[in-house]
């Protein structure tokens, strides 16, 4: 097992459907099949097709392609030993092969919002058209962009589907098997056979079409087609396929998949077969499948991605050199330089391009709000609000993915109730769910970096009202107690059995992480929204949006609102360590706990804490919770500090925020430091960072923690939308 390449690849198709896999071929999570459907996007994901176990004879000798973990701890068959060599670009492709002998595999996962174009770029405020969805006194405008208009939710057509394609290489002729593998089971769960459970197939020309019955319940429609062989009927379940990473996480580790068939495909020296498995009934829409079809959809993706980004051809074809991935295909991208004097990737280096493509697999079409948002990371989570707003600056922002942006911030503004902003959206019919203190205070800060950004004053006009809405809100008081202390200005929150800010494990209704009271950074951001609002009211005021006068005494207020605040922020100054405390609990004792919270109060907009305050807080946070993946959570001094994530589903809670690395808080922590020592290098070496990105875990992408000791292991999602977006922010 030593020997076994189980990192990971991901394929997405921007409605939250998914395909993810190993190198070696092994499935080892629940997670890993062609084709998880998001059937009520970017949510209702369900496994329909596995995998297709594959054999070639050839000269009358039969090798297994595959790979399989089984319960009783057997590896059968073992065809990573064939497996010459992997490249992940610019789709994930295997090579397996003998002396005689070469096949490839490839695997793509078309992007499947249909006919609507997408979320591209845009130029800002400088060329303008009417968006014809809002009032012309509270119009947002939008820059213009022929190329890559927003995505009209009147006419969104959803399309998953899956395309392989196999290529055979030799001297002689072969027979390839291919035997399929299906389930019809949430993605966060296994499958097993039973009674209850059948599978009707339809065969048609050169095409099946499939669907689950389950206890007299029929489940999802799809089919495969194919442009060569022949299929043979041979209904049969293969129980007891082993997950040995959710062994490790103490989850559910067996799974049951059923087989109605298997194609058979004579090739010739230079031949290929092409599949694509595709949700719903077959139609007349779906084209002919040919084999060009997978080259014409590989290219059709890449200059998706090149109007996004505005890569030139020439800068395509780089990006698609190297691989990240195994054996001959390998690419060790190597800093020539060490620590912070490494050259930052340019806006045509393949490097630059593969953190664009990953930043990309993040945006997703949500059906119940017809709009853009954000999965906060593959394989399990769903879109959140905190996660998506801190990652907007660098999935967005950066990439000048400026109607994307604003997509999203009208959208969560849209949402906004009694002040806050939902941390989870609802799916069809469903209510959102505002269990986060900070997640409006995030939307003001990234709505005030979209400004800086676009200087589009007619879209903070139209928000406007929302920005009031939480002011006023948290000044008076809304839900869980949050409101603004009347004595010093600083917000608290005390409501028992939840946690608000992004420290929120709950466990048997008792939170991990106690910070109810005056979390520090909540209240620097709630200084930097105060900060914002003085700004903008002067704004707005001076372009004459609404009523001058009333606008100027009200930024004056906000300005004076802003000072209180600041001067009370020096409650979490902690002399004696040269730190802020972590929290001003409702008692008025303080948590002097070391924790990133402090970096992220220094790395807002607006700061409200002096440079000597600054350099002091950065040295302690250097010191002891810098590592080459991001910051800990927690000091390793501290006795509660778990340097480890890992055992079943409480033990890892328990750890989450108690010394586990976050790769997206490398992101404050530059930003601060650039802020308190513009003049010195960054004490960070990315070579790290970008060897995992390039090379391990989850090939092209970038966790979403890392153990807090030594040697670091990444764990938790392995593709998380706020690593990769605070890399964006920094490392171009």
């Amino acid at each position: 097992m030593s020997d076994l390449d189980t990192r990971e690849w991901l394929l997405t198709n921007g409605l939250g459907s998914f395909a993810s896999g190993t190198v070696s071929g092994v499935r080892t999570r629940t997670y890993h099949g062609w084709l998880f459907a998001a059937t009520n996007p970017p949510s209702g994901r369900t496994l329909l097709f596995s995998h297709l176990e594959a054999s070639l004879e050839v000269l009358g000798k039969v090798v297994a392609l595959g790979t399989n973990f089984w319960g009783n701890g057997q590896i059968e068959p073992t065809g990573y030993k064939l497996l010459r060599c992997f490249d992940i670009n610019p789709v994930p492709k295997w090579t397996w092969g003998q002396d005689n002998w070469q096949l490839t595999r490839q695997l793509l996962m078309p992007y499947g919002l249909v006919g609507t174009g997408d979320w591209g770029r845009s130029r800002g405020a400088g060329s303008r058209e009417q968006d014809e969805n809002f009032s012309p006194q509270h119009s947002a405008p939008r820059p213009s962009n022929a190329q890559c208009p927003m995505p009209n939710a009147a006419h969104a057509q959803f399309c998953h589907r899956t395309l392989i394609q196999y290529r055979y290489d030799g001297t002689e002729t072969a027979i390839l098997r291919l035997r399929l593998l299906i389930a019809e089971r949430d993605f966060h769960h296994q499958q097993t056979a039973s009674e209850e459970l059948k599978f009707s197939q339809l065969l048609g020309q050169q095409q099946i079409c499939l669907q689950a019955i389950n206890s007299g319940r029929f489940g999802i429609p799809w089919h495969l087609r194919w442009t060569q062989g022949n299929y043979q009927p041979d209904a049969v379940w293969y129980w007891h396929y082993g997950l040995s990473e959710e062994t490790k996480r103490g989850l559910g580790d067996k799974e049951d998949l059923y087989s109605p068939g298997y194609l058979i495909v004579t090739l010739q020296p230079g031949d290929a077969v092409t599949l694509e498995a595709r949700v719903g009934f077959p139609d007349s829409v779906s084209g002919v499948l040919t084999p060009k079809t997978f080259a014409e959809a590989v290219e059709a993706e890449q200059e998706r991605l090149s109007q996004i980004f505005g890569w030139s051809q020439e800068g395509r074809e780089a990006g698609e050199q190297g691989s990240g991935g195994a054996g001959e295909q390998e690419n060790n991208y190597e800093c020539p330089m060490p620590h912070a004097q490494c050259p930052m990737p340019n806006a045509q280096s393949p490097i630059w391009q593969k953190l664009l493509k990953a930043s990309d697999q993040f945006i997703v079409y949500r059906a119940s709000i017809a709009g853009p948002t954000v999965i906060a990371g593959y394989h399990w989570f769903n879109d959140w609000g905190r996660n998506t707003l801190i990652s907007l600056p660098g999935l967005a922002l950066v990439p000048q993915r400026f109607d994307l942006a604003k997509g999203v911030l009208r959208t969560f503004g849209h949402y906004c109730r009694q002040g806050l902003i939902p941390n989870v959206f609802p799916d069809i019919n469903g209510e959102p769910i505002y269990n986060s203190i900070d997640a409006a205070l995030w939307w003001v800060e990234t709505l005030g970096l979209y400004l800086e950004a676009t200087q589009d004053w007619e879209f903070l006009a139209e928000q406007f009202p929302v920005v009031q809405q939480i002011y006023k809100a948290f000044v008076g008081g809304t839900h869980f107690h949050i409101q603004v202390d009347a004595t010093d200005g600083l917000i608290s929150w005390d409501a028992r059995g939840v946690a608000l800010t992004w420290m929120d494990v709950v466990i048997d209704s008792h939170p991990v992480t106690h910070r109810h009271g005056k979390p520090v950074e909540i209240n620097a951001l709630w200084y930097s929204t105060l900060c914002w609002l003085s700004q903008w009211a002067e704004r707005l005021s001076q372009l004459n949006f609404g009523e001058p006068v009333r606008l100027t005494k009200q930024a004056q207020r906000y300005a004076q609102q802003a000072q209180h605040v600041k001067t009370s922020l020096q409650k979490f100054w902690n002399p004696q360590l040269g730190y802020l405390y972590d929290t001003i609990e409702p008692d008025d004792r303080r948590n002097f706990q070391v924790r990133p919270n402090a970096v992220l109060a220094l790395s807002l907009h607006h700061c409200g804490f002096s440079v000597q305050q600054g350099c002091q807080i950065l040295d302690l946070a250097t010191a002891s919770l810098l590592t080459p993946y991001g910051l800990r959570s927690l000091d390793p001094g501290d006795p509660e500090y778990k340097g480890k994530y890992e055992g079943n589903q409480e033990q890892r809670d328990r750890a989450y925020h108690q010394g586990t690395v976050w790769a997206w808080l490398i992101g404050p922590y530059i930003r601060a430091w650039q802020r308190f020592y513009p003049q010195q290098s960054l004490p960070f070496d990315w070579q790290p960072l970008l060897d995992h990105f390039l090379l391990d875990a989850c090939l092209d992408s970038i966790s979403e923690i890392f153990d807090g000791d030594v040697p670091h292991t990444p764990r938790g999602a392995i593709a998380q939308a706020w690593s990769v977006a605070e890399v964006i922010r920094h490392i171009k």
